[in-house]
């Protein structure tokens, strides 16, 4: 009988000792019958489950271009595979379209299992009732988080701050499920993160922008766990915002980071600059509070040596003028920067109850900078008056 684990709620260190023929599978979508996949994998002792791929397929409620898709999925396989892993397996609806690129050109990699989409009433994601909302976008990662945090970490906090965010404004905003995999162009050192890769990346997100602005949709915020995400997110909201004029689309760097989240973080820090940078005091104390269950307090290690100068060094907020990458192995020897021993769930409470109050504060601005944004163009300001 096959023991099903999921890949997502390991450490980093445990992925690395994973025999390297053991199966993992990525689903689209989620429900399968894990006793067919067993079957179809010939009935392994274990097999590793990654976290749902939530869209972008036909039947998923947000269909995108299958060449767009097929590229994120697959370059997310090869992670896997760079890890050494040889058995590795997209798991898909049997009503999958067998004619796509998708299934023709990577065929020996995708299992075809019945899902409950495939008789499913059409469904679109967002609703159409949603238009007129700011539409939430979370996308977190699937990432080492050093020997004491799951690679789920910034997933389980983007999530949740979107789904706070979306109970404290219901009739201002909609928030889509949650992308559990980003960008990491650093994945030697440390198994187990994922790499969408950032051209992909992009060209997934202006797809979905280009869909939801196709059904009538015009206010977005993406809104991203992951620090990797970001300056590609900063290119998608670019790309969105030249393609479609009359939207309002944006994002910000990571969260609590913003007017009011770095006026609160200092209010409760106890470690020193540095000790916030990955893994260290504010994401631990989140999930000391959202997960406590996958938190391993008796493993951290607290690893602030990372090689600063005036303009360039490692925090949450604080980073200094330059933009840099070096490799993480630089300067970390577990996967953290930063000082988890310091962490809290009180603390994580906090953070997170000022995450969704600035999440919220933007939330309003978006709305504000579009309908005023409207006004100007349809009194005709500026160029927009001399467009017949």
């Amino acid at each position: 009988m096959t023991t099903f684990f999921q890949y997502d709620e390991l450490t980093w260190d445990k992925v690395a000792e994973l025999p390297r023929d053991t199966p993992l599978i990525l689903p689209l979508g989620s429900d399968y019958d894990l006793d067919l996949v067993a079957s179809q994998l010939a009935n392994p002792p274990r097999a590793g489950l990654l976290p749902p791929f939530p869209f972008g397929w036909r039947g998923s409620g947000l269909e995108l271009p299958d060449s767009i898709f097929a590229q994120y999925i697959f370059n997310l396989l090869d992670s896997l595979r760079d890890d050494g892993f040889s058995r590795v397996y997209c798991l898909a609806p049997a009503g999958i379209d067998p004619q796509s690129t998708f299934i023709q050109q990577h065929s020996s990699s995708v299992l075809r299992l019945p899902s409950p989409s495939d008789n499913a009433a059409p469904t679109f994601l967002p609703p159409d009732s949603e238009r007129g909302k700011v539409i939430l976008i979370p996308v977190g990662h699937t990432e080492q988080h050093g020997f004491h945090l799951p690679l789920s970490v910034d997933t389980i906090i983007i999530d949740s701050i979107a789904k706070g965010t979306h109970a404290k404004l219901p009739t201002r905003c909609w928030t889509m499920p949650a992308m559990p995999y980003g960008v990491s162009t650093h994945r030697s050192s440390f198994a187990g993160t994922m790499n969408a890769g950032g051209r992909a990346f992009e060209d997934f997100w202006v797809a979905v922008i280009d869909h939801l602005v196709a059904r009538g949709f015009d206010r977005f915020y993406l809104m991203s766990g992951h620090g990797g995400n970001t300056s590609f997110l900063v290119n998608t909201v670019k790309y969105a915002g030249e393609r479609h004029r009359r939207i309002f689309c944006a994002t910000t760097w990571l969260h609590t980071s913003g007017r009011i989240g770095s006026e609160v973080i200092p209010k409760y820090r106890t470690s020193k600059i540095g000790g916030m940078g990955h893994a260290g005091e504010l994401e631990t104390s989140y999930m000391l509070h959202l997960r406590p269950d996958l938190c391993q307090m008796e493993r951290v290690v607290d690893e602030t040596d990372f090689i600063s100068t005036p303009d360039y060094y490692m925090d949450w907020i604080e980073g200094g003028a330059l933009v840099a990458n070096p490799p993480w192995d630089d300067d970390t020897k577990t996967g953290a920067y930063g000082a988890g021993s310091h962490a809290t769930a009180e603390k994580g409470r906090l953070w997170l109850d000022a995450a969704i109050e600035e999440k919220a504060d933007h939330v309003e601005q978006i709305h504000e900078q579009h309908e005023r944004r409207e006004k100007r163009r349809e009194e005709g300001f500026g160029l927009w008056g001399k467009v017949k």
